[in-house]
C-alpha cells in the first residue's frame, strides 16, 4: 500500500487540469474547465475539472475522480501505475508501500509471494529452454539461417522448447506443482497434463524491471496439436504466454529493456509485428525496436512508448491485413498524439517484413524508410481520400463526415488546427466552416454509451446539503458542530467519517478535496458521497459561500429538531402532564425558534 503522506503530497504538486488535458480538449469556464465526458457519449460538454479542488465531474453520467482516477479510468492504467505515472510527471520517488492495516498486509503478502513464486518459475523455465537450445542443432541451424549470432541470442536470452510433451519435468520435480499452470506452462485437461510450448524457438518477455513474466514461442515445424485434435494439424506459428497475475498482453512489449538504450540515443522507437523482426533489426544495428504481443496496439501501449521518447514509428506489411492493423494503431494513437513527438506509419513493400528487408538492403536503407515514413496525418488523409471522390459535391460532403471523428478525437491544438486546414481545403471549405461542423474534441474512443436517462441525484434533504457543502470543502467539517446530525442516516454517517478524517493528519493535505476522493474511493457510500461534492461546484459556490450555506443549513435543522421537541412538550400540555422545568422548556425553546427563523428571514432564507 502507498502510504497516504505520499499520495497527499503527489494530489498536492499534481495539477488535475494538465492531466486531463492530455486526453480532453479543455475550455475555460470561469474557475473551472469545461469539455466532452471522456467517458460517455455527449453533444453538449457536461465535463468539468476543477483546478481549486483538483477533481473532476460529469453532470451527464456521473464519473467522478481526482488525477489518478481519470489515469485508471480513462488510461486503463492500474492503481500503482497511475501513481508511478504522476510521481514521475512530478519528479518524485515512489516509496515502499507500508499497508494500513493487519488483513491489508496479509493480501499483500500473499500476493507478493505468489508473485515471486510465479518469477522464479518463470527464470527457472527461461534457464531450462536456454540450456535446451545448446542441444538443439534444428534449432542453431534456424536461429543461424535466420543471420542471428549467438551474442544477439544470449542478449535476448533465447531457448527451445523440446518436441516433448512433458519436457518441463526435466527443469520442475514437482510436475503436478499449481504453479506450472498459474505461469502458462504447464496446460491442464481432463486430469492430463503437458507442456504448452512444444519445439518451439522461445522468446522470454521481460517487464520494465527486467523480470521474465511470459514468452512467445515460434514453431519449428508444423507443430503438434493438443490432445484430441487431429494429427498433421498445423498448431499457430506463433503462440504466446495466456494471461497470468504476472503477464497481460495489452499492457506490455516485447523487447522494451533491451532496447532503451538505443531509444534514448535515437530518439525513437520502432513497433513491429513479431518477436523475430525485434531481434533481427537489433542484429543489423537498430536497436531500438519492439513488438506488441500478439494483440492489437492499445492506448496504453502507445502511452507508455511516447513517454519513453521523441517519436514513434509503426512498421506493417503493406497488404490489406496490415493497412487494417494500422488504421487501428491510428485510432488509438488519435487522442494521445502530441504536437512534439511526431508518430509515422511505415507500410514495407508486399514481399518484404522488417527481418527480411534489413537483411537485403542493410540499416542505412532501412531507417531512410522510417525518415521518409508517413506522419499520422498523412496516413490519415491518405486513407480518407482514397474513400471519397473529391471531385463531386457528395464526395467532399462525405469526407468532411469521415473526418470529423477522428479530428474530434486530436487533443493536440497546434496538430488539429493544421489537420482541419488540410481537411478544410481538400473538400473546398474555409477552416471556419469545417470547425462549425466540429464539437469541442475530446476522446471519444473511450467513452461508453450515454445514460438512458439523466442520472437521478438524492433528495436534496438538510443533511444531504451539509454533506455537500462539507464534501466539496472538507476543512469546513472541523469548524462546526455536528452533534445535533442523526448519524443513523446515510447522510449523518458519512458526514462523520469525514468529520473524524480531517481531524487526522490528512487535514494537513494540501489538496484535501482530491484526498477525500482517495480515502472513500470503494466505500459502498462513494457514488452517494462524489455527487454531493460536486453539488457546489455546480453552483459555482466559493468556500467562503459554501460556509454561509452550510451554517444556515445547521440553523435550519436546529429549527427542525426543536420544532419536534416542542411538539411533544405540546402533547404532553394538552394531557395536563408538563412539569414547571418542561414549561420553561417550552417557552424558552419557542423563542428560539422565533429567533432563529427570524435569522433565517434576515438572510433570505426562511
Amino acid at each position: 500500500m502507498i502510504p497516504d503522506s505520499f499520495k497527499q503530497d503527489l494530489l498536492g504538486r499534481v495539477d488535475i487540469v494538465e492531466v486531463v488535458s492530455r486526453y480532453v480538449r479543455l475550455k475555460k469556464g470561469g474557475a473551472n474547465f469545461q469539455g466532452l465526458c471522456p467517458f460517455h457519449n455527449e453533444k453538449s460538454p457536461s465535463f468539468t475539472v476543477s483546478p481549486a479542488k483538483q477533481f473532476y465531474h460529469c453532470f451527464g453520467c456521473g464519473a467522478h475522480g481526482n488525477a489518478i482516477g481519470f489515469l485508471m479510468s480513462y488510461g486503463g492504467l492500474g492503481y500503482v501505475d497511475a501513481v508511478k505515472d504522476l510521481a514521475s510527471a512530478a519528479g518524485m520517488q515512489l516509496p515502499e508501500a507500508q499497508p494500513r492495516s493487519r488483513e491489508q498486509a496479509e493480501r499483500e503478502s500473499e500476493r507478493k509471494e505468489q508473485e515471486t513464486s510465479l518469477v522464479a518459475v518463470m527464470e527457472r523455465a527461461m534457464e531450462f529452454f536456454r540450456a535446451q537450445l545448446k542441444q538443439a542443432p534444428r534449432a542453431i541451424d534456424y536461429l543461424k539461417g535466420r543471420g542471428l549470432s549467438g551474442k544477439i541470442a544470449a542478449r535476448f536470452r533465447i531457448g527451445y522448447a523440446p518436441e516433448d510433451w512433458q519436457g518441463l519435468k526435466n527443469a520442475f520435480p514437482d510436475y503436478e506443482h499449481q504453479s506450472l499452470v498459474d505461469a502458462g506452462l504447464v496446460i491442464a485437461n481432463e486430469g492430463r497434463r503437458y507442456d504448452r510450448f512444444r519445439d518451439r524457438i522461445m522468446f522470454p518477455i521481460l517487464n520494465a524491471r527486467g523480470v521474465v513474466i511470459g514468452f512467445g514461442g515460434r514453431v519449428l515445424g508444423e507443430g503438434e496439436p493438443p490432445p484430441g485434435e487431429a494429427k498433421g494439424s498445423p498448431g499457430p506459428k506463433y503462440l504466446n504466454s495466456p494471461e497470468t497475475p504476472l503477464f497481460e498482453k495489452g499492457r506490455e512489449v516485447y523487447g522494451l529493456v533491451q532496447a532503451r538504450d538505443a531509444m534514448r540515443a535515437a530518439g525513437r522507437v520502432l513497433v513491429v509485428e513479431g518477436y523475430m523482426d525485434v531481434v533481427a533489426l537489433a542484429q543489423f544495428g537498430v536497436g531500438y525496436a519492439v513488438a506488441t504481443l500478439g494483440t492489437a496496439t492499445t492506448p496504453v501501449h502507445v502511452a507508455k512508448l511516447l513517454r519513453l521518447t521523441d517519436e514513434l514509428v509503426f512498421a506493417f506489411d503493406g497488404d490489406s491485413a496490415g493497412r487494417k492493423a494500422a488504421w487501428r494503431a491510428l485510432e488509438v494513437s488519435l487522442p494521445l498524439a502530441t504536437d512534439a513527438k511526431p508518430i509515422r506509419f511505415l507500410f514495407l513493400p508486399p514481399e518484404h517484413d522488417p527481418d527480411s528487408y534489413i537483411r537485403a538492403h542493410g540499416k542505412d536503407a532501412f531507417e531512410q524508410l522510417l525518415r521518409e515514413a508517413p506522419t499520422l496525418s498523412e496516413f490519415l488523409i491518405a486513407e480518407l481520400r482514397a474513400q471519397h471522390d473529391l471531385g463531386r459535391a457528395e464526395g467532399r460532403a462525405g469526407f468532411l463526415s469521415a473526418s470529423k471523428p477522428h479530428l474530434e478525437k486530436l487533443v493536440a491544438p497546434a496538430l488539429r488546427m493544421q489537420l482541419v486546414r488540410e481537411f478544410a481545403t481538400l473538400a473546398r471549405v474555409g477552416a471556419e466552416d469545417l470547425e462549425g461542423l466540429l464539437a469541442p474534441a475530446g476522446a471519444p474512443g473511450f467513452r461508453r454509451p450515454a445514460p438512458a436517462r439523466p442520472q437521478s441525484r438524492p433528495a436534496q434533504s438538510h443533511e444531504w446539503k451539509l454533506l455537500a457543502y462539507v464534501a466539496a470543502y472538507p476543512r469546513l467539517a472541523t469548524e462546526v458542530d455536528f452533534s445535533a446530525i442523526d448519524t443513523d442516516t446515510m447522510e449523518g454517517r458519512v458526514l462523520g467519517e469525514i468529520a473524524r478524517w480531517c481531524r487526522s493528519d490528512a487535514g494537513n493535505a494540501k489538496s484535501l478535496d482530491a484526498m477525500l476522493i482517495e480515502r472513500f474511493q470503494g466505500e459502498p457510500y462513494a457514488e452517494f458521497l462524489f455527487n454531493a461534492q460536486a453539488y457546489p461546484l455546480q453552483l459555482k459556490l466559493t468556500e467562503e459561500e459554501a460556509r454561509e450555506q452550510l451554517v444556515q443549513e445547521l440553523r435550519k435543522l436546529d429549527i427542525r429538531r426543536k420544532k419536534q421537541e416542542i411538539s411533544g412538550l405540546l402533547q404532553r400540555l394538552e394531557q395536563g402532564a408538563l412539569s414547571k422545568d418542561e414549561h420553561l422548556r417550552f417557552g424558552r425553546m419557542v423563542a428560539e425558534v422565533k429567533q432563529l427563523e427570524q435569522k433565517l428571514a434576515a438572510d433570505g432564507q426562511g
